[in-house]
């Protein structure tokens, strides 16, 4: 994966990938805050597209993102609770492990921030709260295998 910033003016560049361009336009929107934002969406994907891969359909997804950063340089993130909201024409259980399926195996933004970030996520499907606050072990992710599936390029 490569990327190029290249310094447009003032605080704006402008982001090349293999594949698109856009403007990163600080402080408007920090760097922070697109990382944050990549994060959320690499997840988001992934409750979409698991699903999707077993035969179901995932409706009104809404992923809320709260992060803590440390007080002292670098500010790394310290914390960091997503709420997930969507509807689907599978089960509670099963909405629940593709949830944790994507935070601890598939994203690979959220993996890459889990040795050092206290993670933890609630769960609302059909409009019912099915986990609250759940944490999640860090120090490297899970073993668990789900298998193959199509998924965004990373």
């Amino acid at each position: 994966m490569k990327v190029t910033i290249t310094h447009k003016d003032a605080m704006k560049f402008e982001a090349k990938t293999q594949k698109s361009s856009f403007i990163i336009d600080c402080p408007t929107i920090s760097p922070v805050e697109y990382f944050l934002s990549g994060l959320i969406t690499c997840s988001a994907t992934d409750i979409v597209l698991l699903p999707k891969n077993q035969g179901h359909t995932v409706t009104d997804l809404v992923v809320d993102g709260d992060a803590t950063r440390a007080e002292d340089h670098p500010r790394k993130f310290v914390k960091l609770h997503l709420d997930y909201s969507f509807n689907s024409d599978g089960d509670d259980v099963q909405a629940g492990r593709w949830v944790a399926a994507s935070i601890e195996t598939y994203c690979s933004t959220i993996n890459t921030i889990r040795d050092t970030t206290e993670i933890s996520y609630s769960v609302k499907h059909n409009g019912k709260m099915i986990r609250q606050n759940e944490k999640v072990i860090s120090g490297g992710g899970s073993q668990i295998d789900l298998g193959e599936i199509d998924a965004c390029c990373s």
